[in-house]
């Protein structure tokens, strides 16, 4: 491992987290329908969606360099995705964690995920407050 590992946690189980979660996403009534609109009810580009989230969250709970790409442009460039979509994720996501999970692992695990989903919705918000208003965003500060 090249990485500081943030939360103690095997690749395995990450691998479980993610599969039980969307799962859990593609039957929610208020979350499942964004998500099959995007990814598509196809088995294959689920997996293929949840190979990709593996990397993020290897990357960010165990500081292995694997994932590339930029979350905040993805879920910017999804209209339907609302920042109050978040509270929906991280209940489903909680819920994963505690039942697959040791509460230490759960907990540290959740922590981050609730301080990324923070960071995303509020950049989503600032995002189309600038794209409504139509002003120029300020980069200074």
């Amino acid at each position: 491992m090249s990485g500081l590992r943030r939360v103690d946690v095997t690749v395995e189980e990450i691998e479980a987290v993610v599969s039980a979660f969307y799962g859990r996403v593609r039957a929610d009534r208020v979350i499942g329908p964004i998500f099959n609109e995007i990814i598509s009810t196809d088995a294959q580009h689920w997996r293929a969606h949840e190979a990709k989230i593996v990397l993020f969250w290897r990357n960010a709970l165990r500081g292995e360099p694997l994932y590339n790409g930029n979350p905040m442009m993805v879920h910017a460039g999804i209209s339907s995705v609302d920042p109050r979509h978040f509270v929906t994720w991280l209940g489903l996501f909680d819920e994963v964690l505690a039942d697959i999970l040791e509460p230490a692992q759960a907990s540290a695990w959740s922590g981050l995920a609730h301080r990324i989903a923070r960071g995303l919705s509020m950049g989503l918000e600032a995002a189309r407050a600038r794209d409504a208003s139509g002003a120029v965003p300020d980069l200074r500060g």
